[in-house]
């Protein structure tokens, strides 16, 4: 037998007129019991009240825009006797959406009492809580801290799980962070070479690998020390181990020990990363071939080194290694290097490796590689064979692939894509309302500054405030020499979309900044729309392009005009100069350059 209940708003924490902001099933649609079928947003909270049985929706009494309190009507639900006569099916849930809302800042979490003195959000897997907070963060990289920072300021009890000793994930251990200090060692080596065509020689550099690496290590700790100490300071609670879901509100954490500890949520924001992609033909087992956080470790220097893949990762280590004193040969399967940025602004770069690397080889890939006595053997296909075939090391880098898949997401009913990412909306929500997903882990491009941004979002939105991530551009760097910098729309962009843009460039062999710093090789360029002339793209090469490149990215941001770039008054004489005279350029009003008159 059929029989149909009202589906009521629970008690809501005193909240009366709350606004129904998302009705997420339909008349006719079949649901099941805990099942979310709307979502409300107070001042104070975002929420989701559930269906408190399983059975067919007959009526739905709202739509958005409503305004609804404890006790409304919401929904008429056909459902079996049994069903109906559950005393936990009309129960149980209202009270986990008690336990479920998000409260005001500095509010003490509270948890709903089952008769029995037990939490009811322990229904998911009927096992008390080790810990229950109203936020859990899965992944402590940039995105991951700051999304718990975020939250505890705001007043929102967080728990942050991190699989590593240390906070801050892959960019601050084994990334970002140490990869820029060698990358600087590499830059002074590489500086005091230069200098001796200006008359100021210091002879050939003394490489001193364990001081070099011993300073690499301290940087690090000093900055994953001080997230520990802001941790403590914000009351963020940190656990260590490995976390995966169990269900919609629950994460199982493996600690080192072997324990498993249950952490019971309401909120949970997903900062789970990525990793390098191991192609499956080299030997792994072998020390000699390394991923970046191998080639970060810094063992040795190899006579012989073989990079696989040219993008900004591979041709950072390059970099690297080269000045270090290691014979760099360069593969990359695609015709360019850093195959995301326009082919001009990768040119300069090009040409100053060729002269230290010994070979780059594009549209090229190395077919099959094995473990021999004397180094890693290789076989290559394509268009630009290199004639060495035995290396000291091999460093792999040919990109990274989200931790979607690693954690457990389909027990929280959390969709992931085949390529391991999770799909978000502008509030950074997946398909489950109450948990979201941030960084690597939902899409291109997969950088910590997107992270840090996204996470502020999620962490604003649990809170209950009106914040979405709505960027116009994203900045890339590739902190090579020279550095190679872009934003917004490139030309290669502009040209498949069919957008009618103007370009404009200004060399650096015209800047004397760069001619003071003997680095003329680079230019600025611009891109603007034809018809508003509003700056939608950006590129820079040459040294220091990825500080410069933020002004761009803040004028697009701020909608600015060409004449409003090329009025910006800018320091003299400096290589941000270079962005107002490219702005000129595209005006027409450079002095510093002579542009023909056009043709009338």
């Amino acid at each position: 037998m059929t029989h149909t209940i009202e589906i009521q708003i629970p008690d809501i924490g005193g909240h009366e007129h709350v606004p129904v902001i998302e009705l997420l099933v339909k008349a006719g649609d079949r649901v099941r019991k805990e099942q979310s079928l709307l979502t409300l947003e107070s001042d104070k909270a975002t929420m989701e009240v559930p269906s408190t049985a399983s059975g067919i929706i007959k009526v739905l009494k709202v739509k958005v825009g409503d305004e609804v309190s404890a006790g409304s009507v919401i929904a008429l639900l056909e459902v079996d006797t049994a069903s109906a006569a559950d005393p936990a099916a009309l129960g149980v849930s209202a009270a986990i959406e008690i336990a479920r809302p998000s409260h005001a800042p500095g509010a003490q979490h509270p948890v709903a009492q089952q008769p029995d003195g037990k939490s009811a959000m322990a229904v998911a897997t009927g096992r008390m809580a080790d810990i229950e907070c109203q936020l859990l963060v899965l992944g402590s990289g940039p995105g991951g801290y700051s999304a718990a920072f975020r939250a505890a300021d705001l007043g929102v009890d967080t728990v942050l799980v991190e699989r590593h000793a240390s906070l801050g994930g892959v960019c601050l251990n084994v990334g970002c962070i140490p990869s820029k200090t060698l990358l600087h060692a590499a830059m002074v080596i590489d500086e005091a070479a230069a200098s001796a065509a200006h008359g100021v020689s210091f002879g050939k550099p003394h490489i001193e690998l364990d001081k070099l690496c011993a300073f690499k290590t301290s940087v690090v700790g000093k900055l994953t020390g001080g997230l520990a100490s802001m941790a403590r300071q914000r009351k963020v609670r940190v656990v260590e181990g490995e976390g995966s879901f169990v269900s919609p509100y629950e994460l199982k954490v493996k600690m080192a020990t072997g324990e498993i500890r249950l952490i019971r949520f309401q909120h949970a924001i997903i900062a789970a990363g990525s990793q390098a992609v191991h192609l499956p033909l080299f030997p792994w087992q072998d020390e000699r071939v390394m991923d970046s956080t191998g080639a970060l470790e810094l063992k040795d220097i190899p006579k012989q080194l073989l990079v696989v893949g040219g993008g900004i990762i591979g041709l950072e280590m390059a970099t690297v290694y080269a000045a270090l004193g290691s014979e760099v040969t360069v593969v990359e399967f695609m015709d360019q290097l850093i195959p995301g940025a326009d082919a001009d602004l990768v040119k300069p770069l090009a040409r100053r490796l060729t002269g230290r690397l010994k070979g780059i080889h594009l549209s090229t890939r190395v077919a099959s590689a094995r473990a021999t006595r004397f180094g890693i053997e290789v076989a290559y296909e394509g268009q630009s064979i290199p004639q060495t075939r035995v290396f000291d090391r091999v460093l792999v880098a040919v990109g990274r692939v989200p931790n979607g898949q690693r954690i457990g997401a389909d027990k929280a009913g959390v969709a992931v894509n085949e390529r391991g990412f999770i799909p978000v909306d502008s509030q950074l929500r997946t398909n489950v309302p109450h948990i979201h997903a941030i960084g690597d882990i939902v899409g291109q491009p997969m950088l910590a500054h997107k992270a840090t941004h996204e996470a502020h979002v999620a962490a604003e939105v649990i809170a209950g405030q009106k914040s979405h991530f709505d960027v116009r551009a994203i900045p890339s760097v590739a902190y090579t020499n020279p550095e190679v910098a872009w934003v917004g729309v490139t030309e290669q962009e502009a040209t498949q979309k069919g957008l009618k843009v103007k370009v404009s460039r200004f060399p650096w062999a015209a800047s004397g900044r760069a001619l003071g710093v003997g680095r003329t090789v680079g230019f600025t360029k611009l891109i603007f729309d034809e018809e508003s002339h509003r700056i939608v793209g950006a590129g820079i090469v040459g040294v220091n392009a990825g500080e410069l490149i933020a002004e761009l990215g803040l004028a697009i941001e701020m909608g600015a005009e060409a004449a409003d770039i090329a009025l910006t008054v800018h320091p003299h004489p400096t290589l941000s100069e270079s962005i107002g005279m490219a702005a000129e350029v595209s005006e027409r009003t450079i002095t510093d350059l002579y542009l023909p008159k056009k043709k009338a």
